[in-house]
């Protein structure tokens, strides 16, 4: 049992070894000599061309030769099959069909293929794409196709849906199990045998784990009748999926969910026994492989199954772990004197390994880089698997002739293994195996409903439709035999420094300006030792916080105890809270930070490694205080890291400028270490002095988090701690007159009453950025995968119990599949955990206070009343827990205001009602996030375009903001702007001069009536984005930012001069602007005078220019802090032109409808 121990040490220490170091021992261990390579190379060749000697290729393979997924018309193909058949409405599968037909060049490809049929299909769609565009031509012949266009719709629509039924039965066996073992017949006529597998994904709900169990156990009943001998070699078998018997199949769940797994494997396992069958478990995600393997070994370690030699394992050799891993099960299978079987496969979700580990921050990748190095480790663990087969029935699986040669050459005359293939492709090769070297073959063979099969069929035509793959290149005769077979022994340098070129490390996706924060893999055994052991020291730690001031001040404050959310009755520390004394003395002794830019970026880079290195106490001071779970504080950390390196980079980057003066940073509870740090550092960079406001929630964190900042070499006279009661100190920070800036994340309601004290007492130019809350949405149309959509709302609804700014508040669902998405989306609420955040098996985290809890509880208890409490979550009696809840809703228009919590309100829409509700959102005012769930990719542009949101999320959550990739802010009621974390943040904390001239002579009132009037004579401004911005971040996903006219601006000059430079610098960023000065001529422009108080309540604009004296800017800002509603600007610098935009930052998730294409080559 030792010796079992240090194997499975070795795996996972293997998890993210070194690339080469892994190779290294591969090649020496395994690999193939000189002489043998030479002969397996020769053996390629041969096969490659017997095959294609011996019969042309498959319908499958003639497709994949023609539409390559490097061509547009491949995409688009494979989005449209990912998507049709499930969507149940006429109008949506017409916008969906013709999205996807209509861009594409089908008539390049027509007459391209060997096989006749995939001709006439493109003859077909581009017959369809013709009748779809239209024609460019007026006349009998424009107007003919026009009607067919009407007529044919229907027509097309059952065509192209065939045609995708079609595609699928390419790649599934049957739709049900007697289906597929009558079809079956043929190729077991051949000599070949299968093993089914039951489609579907992952479980996302109980009730889905039982369906799926269920399907299992009546296949295997099934299979039985097609078991004729005693043989398991010669016998078919069936393949499940663990994530698909479990909806939580994951690392903070694994006490749960591996024994529940091993009771319900072994259930499986036992009736494949008793039907001499055997049951292999499909290999998953690379981060699911420990608790796999942990399920194994409590499955093969009951008695029952003695003699038994038919569990299967599938072992994926482009994992850095592959031998590994065969080394432990080969132990564990000599240790309980079993024998099992080990399915070899290259592997699947390469491409999401690859994007998961730059996202989450880990050093190195767990799989292979490039397929020349996958190729080597699959022949060494074939040759590795050879030589354990007194335990270990290999069965390989793989369509490359390569790799068969090797297969064969190595094996010499044994026959005590199999060839597997997938139904659908490879068969020709197959077909000469089983012809010419009498070998088993066994299919592997898909089953299930043509619904179920879209995102298993993707993934299989992105494996295969790959340039670089066997299939591919075998399907095209320009690519000679001798390519086809070549040597992977010899390719891989070359390989290897494509993949370095190709393929960013985690660390460095946002070089060459900063590193990435470092990240803990909770699902590592090591990283998530590391994490408890750090945090743990802390468990019972009492903090101390007070103020920080660079002068003494005499206080005879009393300490206030501070207690956990999570627990109420458990102390976290202690704080002493700042006076207005303190307050105004920090003021005096502030003093702006002149050390050279350098020098302050380098500090602060220095921070960001501090925050790193005492990681352990700021998760427990998190999880504590903040009631922050332990990926959210992960997340939380990171965040502060990113923004104190971005921000340090982008200052050495800057023009020279001099700060602003003294700036207070006013933070949230809800991200206390993130948002604190991120004002912070923006005003630092910039050389401010900063007063720093945190959360009354949230000191003690505040409190580390500015000692590490001082200790890395911040003055304390450059930041100083201010904690406190805002009632109390929060007016005196925000409208002194040394206060230069305002830097809030907050309520609407709390940034206006801000806005107002810098009006009465900061300059007329005191800079005020303010992020503020939302009634953020999310539509999801009939062509969305549900599965996917249920995650993304789940997450951007619940996470961190709700209490984000960007969480989603409002829900809107096609109606046509709104039943069946509601099902799924409480199923998998149900599988939610609710309780302490400092235990990893809890979900959701408690609410910040009883003062939320309250607030919340009241808001579903009055929809409980009305009957439209569609389901809550039972939440523990102690804490400030509330159970998440779904609300019936009209629409957003029934939403008073943000409930800050773990609230979602849904609503359904017809399928031609997505504009109006476009319309109904940006009538709210509100625009700080958005989500869109569906494939329609001229929808997602046409929406994307028209929504009022800061930051729009295709195909994805909507939560989770990264620094310098996702720009995070909003316009409207939901901020002021410039984004934080993006190009425009820091510009804003550099002094900005402008003119200050004398008002002239009065010489009459425009009144409200008529500037209202010429306001809305103005040119339409523009919704098109003036400039985009392609922002770093992983591969796989698509980060816009652009730029939009902000509206119009009132140009008050107050000269004429005045008011037409401004106007022009409006103009210039695509606003459209009114003049108001005495003697202003000419079109959009009023010779008069505004009364001042009259810009409380005049409408139609979203700016003010003036460069007049500062009694009568003050009176402008005045009047503006006193309107309800957005925050609207005061423009008093001389260069204005960068805050007459609004930013909108779009992200996609390009891997939505499968993998990411640009990673294959």
């Amino acid at each position: 049992m030792t010796e079992l121990l240090a194997l499975r040490e070795s795996v996972r220490a293997h998890h993210r070894a070194d690339e080469g170091a892994v190779l290294d021992y591969l090649i020496a261990n395994y690999a193939p000599s000189p002489e043998l390579r030479a002969r397996i190379r020769a053996r390629a060749v041969r096969v490659v061309e017997d095959v294609r000697a011996a019969s042309g290729p498959t319908l499958m393979e003639s497709f994949l030769g023609t539409y390559g997924l490097s061509s547009d018309e491949g995409l688009a193909l494979m989005t449209l099959a990912e998507a049709l058949l499930r969507v149940p409405d006429a109008e949506t599968i017409d916008e969906l069909i013709e999205d996807k037909i209509s861009p594409a060049n089908w008539r390049e490809h027509f007459g391209k293929s060997e096989n006749t049929l995939v001709n006439a299909s493109t003859f077909a769609l581009s017959m369809t794409q013709s009748v779809l565009e239209g024609s460019t031509s007026k006349g009998p012949l424009d107007a003919l196709r026009g009607a067919i266009k009407r007529l044919g719709e229907p027509v097309i629509r059952a065509a192209v849906r065939r045609a995708m039924k079609e595609l699928g039965n390419q790649f599934v066996l049957g739709e049900d199990m007697d289906e597929a073992l009558k079809r079956s017949r043929k190729w077991a006529a051949e000599g070949a045998t299968f093993s089914y597998d039951m489609l579907g994904e992952a479980a996302l709900t109980f009730p889905d784990a039982d369906r799926y169990f269920a399907s299992y156990m009546n296949a295997i009943r099934a299979i039985a009748e097609a078991a004729k001998t005693d043989d398991m070699r010669t016998n078919p078998g069936l393949s499940i999926k663990l994530s698909a018997l479990y909806p939580r199949y994951e690392m903070s769940k694994a006490d749960e969910c591996v024994p529940a797994l091993a009771d319900r494997v072994l259930e499986l396992a036992r009736a494949a026994r008793d039907a001499k069958i055997g049951l292999n478990i499909d290999a998953e995600e690379a981060y699911r492989l420990g608790m796999s393997l942990d399920i194994i070994k409590l499955v093969m370690n009951d008695p029952t199954l003695a003699g038994w030699d038919g569990l299967g394992v599938v072992v994926q050799a482009f994992g850095r772990r592959a031998s590994f891993v065969i080394d432990w099960l080969y132990g564990l299978a000599q240790s309980l004197d079993r024998k099992i079987m080990v399915r070899l496969v290259k592997g699947a979700y390469w491409d999401s390994e690859i994007k998961r580990a730059q996202v989450d921050g880990v050093p190195d990748f767990p799989v292979f880089t490039s397929k020349a190095a996958t190729d080597i480790s699959y022949i060494c663990c074939a040759a590795q698997l050879l030589r354990l087969t007194d335990r270990i029935y290999p069965q390989f699986a793989t369509h490359n002739a390569h790799s068969v040669a090797a297969i064969l050459e190595m094996a010499g005359n044994r026959d005590d293994f199999e060839f597997q293939r997938l139904h659908g492709m490879g068969e020709p090769l197959h077909n000469a195996l089983l012809r010419n070297e009498k070998v088993r073959s066994r299919i592997y063979a898909p089953v299930g409903r043509h619904r179920e099969l879209l995102a298993y069929l993707v993934r299989r035509l992105l494996e295969n439709g790959a340039n670089s793959s066997f299939v591919n290149q075998l399907a095209n005769h320009a690519v000679p035999a001798e390519a086809i077979a070549a040597d992977p022994f010899e390719q891989l340098e070359a390989a290897r420094a494509e993949a370095e070129a190709r393929i960013i490390r985690p660390a460095a996706i946002y070089a060459p300006s900063r590193v990435n924060s470092r990240g803990w893999d909770l699902a590592n055994r090591a990283d998530l030792n590391e994490f408890l052991e750090s945090r743990g020291a802390f468990a019972e730690y009492q903090w101390q916080a007070a103020p920080i001031l660079a002068v003494e001040v005499g206080s005879d404050a009393t300490p206030r105890e501070v207690f956990s959310p999570a627990q109420t009755d458990r102390q976290v520390g202690t704080v002493t809270d700042a006076g207005e004394a303190e307050a105004r003395a920090a003021i005096a002794a502030a003093r702006i930070w002149d050390a050279p830019v350098a020098e302050r970026a380098a500090t602060l880079t220095r921070a960001a490694d501090l925050f790193e290195a005492r990681h352990g106490e700021i998760f427990a001071l998190l999880a504590r205080e903040a009631g922050k779970s332990a990926p959210d504080a992960i997340a939380e950390l990171r965040e502060a890291v990113d923004f104190l390196r971005y921000y340090a980079a982008e200052a050495l980057a800057a023009p020279a400028s001099s700060p602003r003066g003294i700036i207070t940073c006013i933070s949230p509870w809800n991200f206390p270490l993130a948002i604190f740090t991120g004002q912070i550092a923006a005003a630092l960079a910039m050389g401010n002095a900063v007063l720093a406001k945190p959360a009354e929630q949230s000191p003690l964190i505040a409190h580390l988090g500015t000692r590490l900042l001082h200790e890395a070499g911040v003055p304390v006279t450059a930041l100083q701690l201010l904690p406190g009661p805002g009632r109390v100190i929060g007016a005196v920070l925000t409208s002194d007159p040394a206060i230069a800036g305002t830097c809030f994340t907050g309520s609407t309601a709390t940034a206006q009453a801000i806005n107002r004290a810098m009006a009465e007492g900061c300059a007329p130019d005191a800079m005020l950025i303010a992020e503020t809350g939302g009634l953020n949405a999310m539509i999801v149309d009939s062509t969305a995968l549900p599965e996917q959509a249920v995650r993304d709302i789940v997450a951007s609804a619940f996470q961190s119990a709700g209490q984000r700014c960007s969480a989603l508040r409002m829900l809107y669902v096609q109606r046509d599949i709104a039943d069946s998405l509601k099902e799924m989306l409480f199923g998998a609420m149900d599988a939610l955990t609710l309780g302490d955040p400092w235990w990893l098996a809890n979900d959701v985290g408690p609410v910040i206070d009883q003062s939320a809890r309250e607030k919340i509880a009241a808001h579903i208890e009055a929809a409980r009343r009305d009957g439209r409490l569609l389901k809550q979550l039972d939440a523990p009696e102690a804490g400030w827990f509330v159970g998440p809840a779904a609300i019936a809703v009209n629409g957003i228009e029934d939403l008073a205001e943000e409930i800050f919590g773990p609230v979602l309100h849904i609503a359904t829409f017809e399928a031609g009602e997505i504009d109006d509700l476009v319309t109904r959102i940006n009538a709210r005012g509100y625009g700080l996030t958005f989500g869109l769930q569906t494939r329609i990719d001229a929808r997602a542009d046409t929406i994307t375009a028209r929504i009022h949101a800061g930051n729009l999320y295709v195909n994805r959550n909507q939560i989770g903001a990264v620094v310098g990739a996702q720009p995070f802010g909003g316009e409207g009621l939901s901020g002021t702007g410039p984004k934080a974390g993006g190009p425009r943040y820091l510009p804003r904390f550099a002094a900005a001069e402008g003119p200050q001239l004398d008002l002239p002579p009065l010489t009459r009132i425009a009144g409200q009536a008529e500037v209202e009037a010429a306001l809305a004579a103005l040119p339409r401004v523009t919704e098109l984005p003036l400039d985009t911005q392609t922002m770093p971040g992983p591969t796989g996903e698509s980060n816009i930012l652009s730029t939009f006219a902000r509206g119009r601006v009132l140009c008050l000059g107050p000269t004429v001069e005045a008011a037409t430079q401004q106007a022009e610098i409006a103009r210039g960023e695509g606003c459209a602007a009114l003049i108001v000065v005495p003697g202003a001529k000419g079109p959009h422009a009023i010779d008069g005078f505004v009364e001042r108080a009259d810009l409380q309540r005049i409408q139609g604009f979203d700016a003010v220019a003036a460069w007049s004296q500062s009694d009568d800017q003050r009176a402008i800002r005045k009047a503006l802090a006193a309107r309800d509603g957005a925050l609207l600007p005061l423009l008093t610098e001389a260069s204005f032109a960068a805050r007459c935009v609004h930013e909108r930052h779009v992200c996609i998730d390009t891997t939505a409808a499968g993998g990411n294409v640009s990673l294959l080559a």
